[in-house]
């Protein structure tokens, strides 16, 4: 018997990620509340998708609802706010990330820390020989990366907790896979303010790392080198590295209230 033919994707159009956002799109700055039956006639949808997607991203936090009105929820408020602030982040980064890469011509990331991975904002330049698989948006692990390490070292014990979770499987022979070792690694990071991944994420490519640090302390972005191990000499990546990561935080923050970069 010939096997069933696979279930074509639905037309965008009727898609429910597609429904839902012709709801939150029917929201806008001159009626920021509207009835299910407002909705309705903005959307074009029928009355019971409306009233199921509606009491759906009202468990989302995506819309408020007060009495038969809805309005758009914090959730949507606070993905806003960080969209904001990691566009602020990266555009303040960009020219001092250029020149960190003409100083040192290695390839020159800014990530911030997701769960147990990091999300690459920017990368300059290209990584020896193609070995690292990084571009914008993409993500590594965070455990055997130096800016997922640098990241890591200053955040809460709970961020910690998630990525030891998740497990720390050899991606190298280099790589950390025991959590007391990394526990000891985030430590030393702390004392120093720089990261390092010999060649723990891909063999060949060894990167050194600063974190970016706000009022509390905390990593809020890492800026990290990467080249051939031949290439990586503290002595030589670091000092501009270092000079990269105060420049960007004194660019980034008021002065009064810098977080802490070594």
């Amino acid at each position: 018997m010939a096997a069933p033919a696979a279930a074509s994707a639905p037309p965008l159009e009727s898609s429910m990620l597609a429904r839902a956002a012709r709801i939150l799109y029917s929201f806008t700055s001159t009626s920021p509340e509207l009835s299910m039956s407002e909705v309705v006639r903005r959307t074009g949808l029928p009355r019971s998708s409306v009233h199921r997607i509606l009491d759906q991203l009202v468990q989302l936090r995506a819309l408020e609802r007060t009495g038969s009105r809805y309005r758009l929820g914090l959730g949507l408020l606070e993905l806003g706010a960080l969209a904001v602030h990691q566009n602020r982040l990266r555009e303040t980064a960009l020219p001092h990330l250029r020149r960190l890469h003409e100083a040192t011509g290695a390839l020159v990331h800014l990530a911030v820390l997701d769960g147990p991975e990091i999300v690459y904002l920017e990368k300059i330049g290209d990584g020896p020989e193609g070995r690292v698989p990084s571009r914008l948006g993409g993500r590594q692990p965070a455990y055997c990366t130096g800016a997922g390490k640098a990241l890591l070292a200053f955040a809460g014990e709970d961020e910690l907790a998630e990525t030891l979770a998740a497990g720390l499987p050899a991606r190298t022979p280099f790589t950390i896979t025991d959590p007391g070792a990394l526990r000891r690694e985030l430590a030393y990071i702390r004392d120093h303010g720089v990261a390092f991944d010999r060649e723990e994420g891909h063999r060949g490519v060894s990167c050194v790392a600063a974190p970016l640090r706000d009022a509390s302390g905390r990593g809020v972005a890492a800026i990290s080198v990467c080249g051939p191990p031949s290439r990586m000499d503290p002595r030589r990546v670091v000092p501009p590295l270092l000079t990269t990561a105060r420049d960007v935080w004194r660019a980034l923050f008021t002065a009064g209230r810098h977080p802490r970069v070594r």
